[in-house]
């Protein structure tokens, strides 16, 4: 299959090694950036590109990798003279419908976080696909099983809240380690003490719900110890006021489970 990436970034280099490595042919790269490119081209093969003009007319696929804010105006440039082409974005919060009138279109949103430093291992990725018809429905499933046994049909609207709650999962998750992370050095301690405690809140995570793996003051809403750690967050109001919210949201999440478990039993 031949296909074209249009970005060089975290993402597309994860997904454009993952394909190279299982024999799909990348004819092209496109960065704003020629030094991203050849990069990517590098590792996976294909033509560099600067300018979206310079890609190829004719591919299997165009796989849209870029930050969302700038998807809507690339198609426009990118999809003319390629009407035979088949186009895919990888966005989480962007509807299929962004690609307008272009007729085929769909999306391929593989559910992971990247880094262009740390390969991924895309057999353990679920990929989340949509299409504009069945052939390119099948299209997306198709390039999406060359890395993946996990693919999913997915709509635009529930993709958004996959996304949200991906957001929630990884996102303030690894935000949580930063402000974690901050502590500690202030203190003069390493970040390494909490790895055992967080594989291990990963792990109990795949065997039980998260809502009954909560443990810590705020499950109970201990008052005395809550107070005392707000108070040593006296200097960052802001911290301050994350944790402030964050134990009255894992309280109020603990009260609902108390009262909806007896129901359960009945």
């Amino acid at each position: 299959m031949d296909i074209v990436f249009v970005g060089a970034g975290r993402l597309a280099t994860q997904l454009a090694k993952a394909l190279h490595r299982k024999g799909e042919h990348i004819v092209a790269v496109y960065s704003r950036t020629m030094a991203s490119a050849e990069a990517l081209c590098r590792m996976v093969g294909g033509k560099p590109c600067d300018s979206i003009d310079a890609l190829p007319h004719r591919a299997d696929a165009f796989i849209v990798a870029i930050k969302d804010s700038a998807l809507a105006g690339i198609i426009p440039q990118l999809t003319a003279g390629r009407q035979q082409c088949a186009f895919f974005h990888t966005a989480g919060s962007v509807p299929m419908s962004v690609f307008g009138e272009v007729p085929q279109h769909g999306v391929i949103y593989p559910m992971q976080t990247f880094s262009k430093e740390r390969d991924v291992d895309f057999s353990r990725v679920h990929l989340f696909i949509e299409g504009s018809d069945e052939p390119t429905l099948s299209l997306a499933r198709a390039i999406a099983s060359t890395v993946s046994s996990s693919v999913s049909e997915l709509s635009s609207e529930e993709r958004r809240y996959l996304h949200l709650a991906a957001v929630f999962a990884c996102n303030f998750a690894n935000h949580c380690y930063t402000l974690a992370a901050d502590i500690l050095e202030q203190h003069g301690m390493d970040f390494s003490a909490m790895l055992p405690l967080i594989e291990e809140t990963a792990q109990k995570a795949s065997t039980m719900h998260p809502r009954d793996a909560q443990t810590g003051p705020a499950v109970r809403y201990d008052e005395n110890v809550i107070e005392a750690q707000r108070q040593l967050l006296a200097g960052n109001p802001l911290m301050q006021e994350v944790y402030t919210l964050m134990s009255r949201s894992i309280h109020q999440h603990a009260q609902t489970a108390t009262t909806i478990s007896p129901q359960k039993e009945s």
